[in-house]
């Protein structure tokens, strides 16, 4: 585990740029403006005890190849180009991970054309070594896999995301930045009043307070808050929205007895008329094997358990007129997915289309995440990144980076370079 600078326990510092959020997003990006700058102070900002703990630490292990997404978009790209780079950080890094492929699986004939679609997809996004195979192959990849074609991906793999963050943070430290936990951002403001004898307030303007009443004091901000991203945005005076909404995802486990049925990441064919993929089966790299998830309204921002609930959490998610369209639109999706989470024979019966041997008895409920989902206004989840900063004294030094949608930490390294030539290009570092 990276050690932190502090506990939470600092009064009053001063740095050059100051970055809300120890996610992989955050880091990725502290460690590219460090080594970019190095002349330059930084330090990153977590209001956890540990770093990654939330989505960098509760997600599926992934390391996608770029296969789904719209040819020539800023997230095609970054998946491509980012996957690229992470394989070649893990190898310099003597990081474990495993190329242990995906099959996108079409069991039904009418998924035949969209998995066809899918293929040309990838081949645009010069994915490496796509190919379409049928049910020998598919039995020769997946031996207790059924399907009537698949796409075979061989350069998707698995990693532990949270150790790969950590890494990011250790970098980071080990070229001079600082890492402080326990800082809980409330306030972005303007420095009233320097310390006596001090000039900070005019070489560092922009005080962050946490919580506990410590201050940071920068000359710019960078925020990379994940599940909190539009509340950073809104305590510095900038929009509000796109709005975060959390959204839950409950998987299974295969009992150890039964890891042998499944080798690699096995996926159904993405079905358009629903908003989030589907449930599948991932390997993990501490040899368990994870199946689903599904995808319900979290009642907490922060909430892995069914029953955990906030009321502020819960309070902005329900007065949000853009879930109320999102749940109008895919209503019986949503009751389909409650009804799944709640009796796991329903999600059982799903991955039985892929794997017909798996049986009720050969699995259990499993951990969950939390998906910092951005909506807008009509209920159309934002899926590209997005920016924003604003005017006047405090907006104008300040950068939110309010979306960062998955697949992110496949694509963190290409993020951060993104992130860091925006930073470069507002603030003129």
């Amino acid at each position: 585990m990276v050690p932190s600078d502090s506990t939470g326990c600092l009064s009053y510092s001063s740095y050059d740029v100051a970055i809300v959020g120890g996610g992989i997003v955050g880091l990725a990006t502290a460690r590219e403006l460090i080594l970019r700058h190095p002349t330059l102070s930084f330090t990153v900002l977590e209001k956890e005890k540990e770093l990654a703990v939330h989505q960098s630490g509760h997600n599926s292990g992934v390391i996608h190849s770029g296969i789904y997404y719209t040819p020539g978009s800023l997230k095609a790209r970054l998946c491509v180009k980012g996957a690229t780079m992470a394989y070649d950080y893990l190898e310099k890094k003597g990081l474990p991970y495993k190329r242990c492929g995906k099959l996108i699986v079409a069991v039904e004939r009418e998924e035949i054309p969209r998995l066809k679609a899918l293929y040309e997809r990838g081949l645009k996004n010069n994915v490496r070594d796509l190919s379409i195979i049928d049910t020998k192959g598919i039995r020769e990849r997946e031996p207790y896999c059924r399907g009537l074609m698949a796409l075979d991906s061989p350069y998707t793999g698995i990693v532990d995301w949270r150790l790969v963050s950590l890494t990011y943070a250790k970098d980071f430290q080990e070229a001079g930045g600082t890492v402080v936990t326990e800082f809980e951002a409330n306030d972005i403001s303007m420095v009233t009043e320097s310390p006596a004898g001090s000039t900070d307030g005019m070489n560092f303007p922009i005080a962050i307070r946490s919580s506990k009443g410590d201050e940071v004091h920068c000359r710019y901000v960078l925020t990379c808050g994940g599940l909190y991203s539009d509340r950073l945005s809104q305590i510095s005076g900038c929009s509000p929205e796109p709005r975060i909404v959390p959204f839950r995802g409950d998987y299974l486990v295969l009992k150890p007895e039964k890891h042998y049925l499944v080798k690699g990441n096995i996926y159904p064919v993405p079905d358009p008329r629903f908003p989030f993929l589907g449930v599948h089966f991932t390997p993990r790299m501490d040899g368990s094997v994870w199946l689903g998830p599904n995808a319900v309204l979290a009642f907490k921002r922060e909430g892995y358990q069914v029953f955990d609930f906030n009321v502020r959490d819960f309070g902005d998610a329900l007065s949000f007129r853009g879930l109320h369209r999102l749940v109008m639109k895919n209503i019986v999706y949503g009751v389909g997915e409650m009804y799944r989470g709640i009796f796991i024979n329903a999600q059982v019966k799903i991955l039985q289309r892929y794997i017909p041997e798996l049986t009720l008895s050969d699995v259990l409920r499993g951990p969950a995440g939390v998906r910092a989902q951005a909506l807008d206004r009509d209920g159309n989840l934002v899926d590209d990144f997005v920016f924003d900063g604003g005017v006047g004294d405090v907006g104008s030094r300040v950068l939110h980076v309010r979306n960062a949608p998955s697949p992110a930490a496949t694509s963190s390294l290409a993020i951060a370079e993104m992130i860091a030539d925006e930073v470069e290009g507002r603030f003129s570092l």
